[in-house]
């Protein structure tokens, strides 16, 4: 459906391209269901009458990926430790920007990584910020209630016991871990960053759906959005090589990304 996935391409930079045309009976089904249609027709006949504003939000909340899993790359988040310590200085308290962050995985696990750290050594937590376009992901992790399913991809069986009670089939995050994150909605395309600059940000797994001038705007909101000396972590199929001049490999740390020397200039200046 052509007029479908131009409403994602406009209102997110994701493109649904014909591998993934699949999406579109998966994801929509349950939003068929509960107005009552019967086929995608029908919905795109609603969404061009223009009556009801709502539909065009709850198509692309559906169609928004929003694949994570708990310590995804675990040797990510290893780095991520070293990474941390460095921008650390004179007791600071470092600030994390998980965007694009889904039902909340990914700021929960780096939430328990540091919880622990803190725990052993006393470090402060950094400041961890998570944002994603879509409601339905955030109100998901906001509850922090995840599947059977959901909580056995990639969470060990010990922090799955220390850090989430179970209710029924399900398994909840404790308050004292959900609490340690910021949930806000934020669209990667079109809106500001949050507040402040942030030491490390990871936009794992985004990119890959945008279009070029998707991503050359979501590269030039993490630029605006890191400090000095900033790191930027992408998804492992991800890279800055050959997409934007803002930023460039790590000296620091394999795999992960900084702004430009031209860049770094720029802010000292």
């Amino acid at each position: 459906m052509t007029v479908l996935a131009a409403l994602l391409e406009a209102r997110t930079g994701q493109q649904l391209s014909s591998y993934r045309s699949w999406r579109l009976d998966t994801a929509l089904k349950p939003l068929l269901r509960a107005r009552g249609l019967d086929t995608l027709d029908q919905l795109v006949m609603q969404l061009l009458d223009g009556t009801d504003r709502a539909v065009g939000d709850l198509i692309v909340d559906a169609l928004v990926n929003g694949e994570s899993s708990f310590y995804r790359d675990l040797p990510i988040f290893d780095q991520l430790a070293e990474a941390i310590v460095a921008h650390e200085g004179n007791g600071r308290r470092v600030r994390i920007w998980s965007a694009g962050c889904a039902t909340g995985q990914e700021p929960l696990s780096l939430a328990m990584l540091y919880a622990e750290r803190q725990a052993e050594t006393g470090t402060p937590v950094p400041e961890i910020v998570a944002t994603d376009i879509s409601d339905t992901a955030l109100n998901r992790a906001r509850a922090g209630r995840y599947t059977q399913f959901e909580i056995q991809r990639g969470l060990p069986i010990r922090r799955m016991m220390h850090w989430f009670d179970g209710d029924g089939a399900d398994w909840i995050a404790k308050p004292e871990l959900t609490r340690l994150i910021q949930f806000r909605r934020l669209n990667l395309v079109g809106d500001r960053g949050p507040a402040g600059k942030f030491d490390v940000v990871l936009c794992r797994n985004v990119l890959l759906y945008l279009s070029p001038p998707a991503k050359a705007q979501v590269f030039a909101l993490i630029a605006g959005a890191l400090k000095p000396g900033g790191t930027l972590v992408l998804g492992a199929g991800e890279t800055v090589i050959g997409q934007t001049g803002l930023f460039e490999p790590s000296r620091r740390f394999r795999g992960f990304y900084e702004r430009t020397t031209a860049e770094r200039e720029r802010d000292a200046a």
